[in-house]
């Protein structure tokens, strides 16, 4: 049976067109906090951007609300005109309080539309629409097709995001991200600029892994790597990768890390190798400080070649699990080395990161003035506002604040603020989840936000051991046990507290011996760790075990009690918390 083909009016037409979609990120969150004032800041810069359509040889289509939609004859000024408006924004924006700034969101691309004199319609339109709800607040997301249409061309660097699926597009499409600098910075045609490293911020460079095969078929599995690495890294929102087309010219030539460096402006650099013998391949890494030409750390990776595809994402998922540590713990030792006064936002945030997971009050109340120090720095830090909500979260689980509403607000009002500057930072969700669980004890709530975060950075093993955690708490221990050995997979340097998690995840299915295992391999066990243990011990039947572990923890926390030890614990089904008190008893504890 022939196809059927859908007849266009002839009052229709159908051409080639760049699309430009925008929005305001946070808008009804603006508006349901003062409708007056958004309504007329809206109105304000709507009357500055619009025109700036028409200067770059565009038409705005349609105006709906805080939307936007433009249709160009080239990508080239489509592109350029997404970039002057965001600068644009940008410099409106510094003489307005944080809270009230609004920000565009913007997609771009090419595709094909159909049109009548007023209208256009058609699924490039969609996928443009779609783009700009991926792209940051104050970024740019545009297509593959556009991208090869304004590479070279545009004085921007392109960040690969790799293949992304789109809300009710039926085809995964490739998106870039659009890195620009700073509002002074304008455009110019035909030229190519290496966008500027922002200074609190560590900078990656991952050349080109060398084929050392001496096979050129082993040559695309060479690139495919290093361009899984850039973008995977690239959802590190605390790092800044260079771009694919910076760290492709140097494929090829020899290597001096401290020249490439300082031509790319960056503190590290990740050199690679392949080699394949008979049925084997040898993928070696290494992540080098360029200030000091020190490794920093180096692994091998030696597989079958029955898969390789699956290898290379198996390959590409532990490098970048590992590496964004490897850099902080560098970065951390930089910090070690200036006075407090003299640290950039970045490192102010780093320092609090390592002083919250220390859990005492002291390093608690430290934790916070480094973060707000960050934030006085920074006032649009994302990261730094989610990390204060995060410490002073931690305040409330241990009993360290004198207000616990009063600070519960706080905790609320920062990550608020952390979501709308920036809601595709997955650690800002990641940090949203675990508050809800932890202070308001709401799981839909957390579960919604750690699912944010997994999707928008599946290789961060802080997101994939706190998947496992969730999942232990609402009941799908079994679950939550794979995940969190997942964590573990991903990194295997990975902080010594994830041995807590799987030991009660064990504990929860009711794997008691596995639980002790895991538990034991806490080096600084405290009285919680001491607790499940006792637990864990007297559900095996070894009553003099539970007995000795019982009075560890009386010796450390002389006023246990089970009754404010179990509200501690973050269950959703009753079940599991009677399961554990009546274990508790069973130890021997006070109630």
């Amino acid at each position: 049976m022939p196809t059927q083909r859908t007849v266009i009016p002839e009052s229709h037409s159908r051409r080639l067109a760049a699309i430009l979609a925008a929005d305001i990120a946070g808008y009804s969150a603006l508006m349901g906090a003062d409708e007056g004032r958004t309504v007329t800041d809206l109105k304000g810069h709507q009357a500055v951007v619009l025109p700036m359509v028409g200067e770059f040889g565009g038409r705005v289509i349609d105006i709906a609300g805080d939307g936007i939609l433009a249709e160009f004859g080239s990508v080239v000024n489509a592109v350029e005109c997404a970039v002057a408006i965001q600068r644009k924004m940008a410099e409106r924006n510094a003489t307005i309080e944080l809270p009230r700034r609004m920000q565009f969101r913007m997609g771009v691309n090419l595709g094909d539309v159909i049109y009548d004199d007023t209208r256009i319609f058609g699924d490039g339109i969609n996928v443009a629409a779609r783009l700009e709800g991926i792209a940051e607040p104050g970024g740019i997301s545009i297509s593959e097709d556009a991208w090869r249409q304004v590479q070279g061309k545009v004085a921007v660097d392109f960040i690969d995001l790799g293949e992304q699926s789109l809300k009710n597009i039926a085809r995964p499409v490739r998106v870039y991200r659009v890195e620009f600098g700073g509002p002074n910075a304008a455009p110019q045609s035909g030229a190519r600029v290496q966008t500027p490293v922002v200074a609190d911020k560590p900078a990656i460079a991952v050349l080109p892994f060398v084929n050392m095969s001496g096979e050129p078929e082993q040559e695309f599995f060479a690139e495919g790597i290093t361009e899984d690495i850039l973008t995977e890294l690239s959802r590190f929102r605390e790092l800044f990768v260079i771009s694919r087309n910076s760290v492709f010219v140097y494929k090829g030539k020899p290597i001096n890390v401290q020249k490439v460096a300082n031509e790319l402006g960056v503190q590290y650099v990740v050199e690679g190798s392949v080699r394949k013998a008979g049925s084997r391949v040898r993928i070696t890494v290494q992540l080098i400080d360029a200030e000091t030409d020190r490794h920093l750390w180096a692994e091998r990776y030696d597989r079958e070649l029955a898969d390789i595809f699956a290898i290379q994402d198996e390959v590409t998922s532990s490098i970048v699990s590992i590496l964004p540590g490897r850099v902080a713990a560098a970065a951390h030792d930089r910090v070690q080395r200036k006075l407090p006064e003299n640290l950039a936002a970045y490192e102010c945030v780093l320092a609090g990161k390592l002083l919250h997971h220390r859990s005492t009050r002291a390093d608690n109340e430290e934790a916070l003035r480094m973060l707000e120090r960050a934030i006085a720095l920074d006032p649009g830090y994302a990261h730094a506002h989610a990390w204060k909500g995060c410490v002073l979260g931690q305040s409330c689980v241990y009993g360290w604040c004198a207000d616990l509403d009063a600070t519960t607000r706080i905790v609320i009002a920062e990550l608020t603020l952390a979501l709308s500057l920036d809601e595709n930072d997955s650690d800002v969700h990641r940090v949203l989840a675990a508050v809800n669980l932890a202070v308001r004890r709401d799981h839909d709530k957390a579960l919604y936000h750690q699912e944010r975060a997994l999707a928008l950075n599946p290789n961060d093993d802080l997101i994939v051991v706190q998947q496992g955690e969730l999942l232990t708490w609402i009941g799908q221990a079994e679950q939550g046990i794979e995940w969190i050995q997942k964590a573990m997979r991903l990194n295997p340097y990975h902080p010594e507290r994830f041995w807590n998690h799987l030991g009660r995840a064990y504990f929860v299915a009711r794997r008691y011996d596995e639980a002790v295992k895991a538990f034991q391999r806490i080096s600084r066990a405290d009285h919680s760790h001491l607790a499940f243990l006792a637990a864990c011990h007297a559900q095996l039947g070894d009553t003099a075990a539970a007995s000795g572990a019982a009075r560890e923890v009386l010796q450390r926390a002389p006023d246990f009690s089970i009754e404010r030890f179990i509200a501690t614990q973050h269950y959703k089904h009753e079940s599991d918390r009677e399961h554990h008190r009546a274990a508790l008893v069973k130890a021997q504890l006070p109630a």
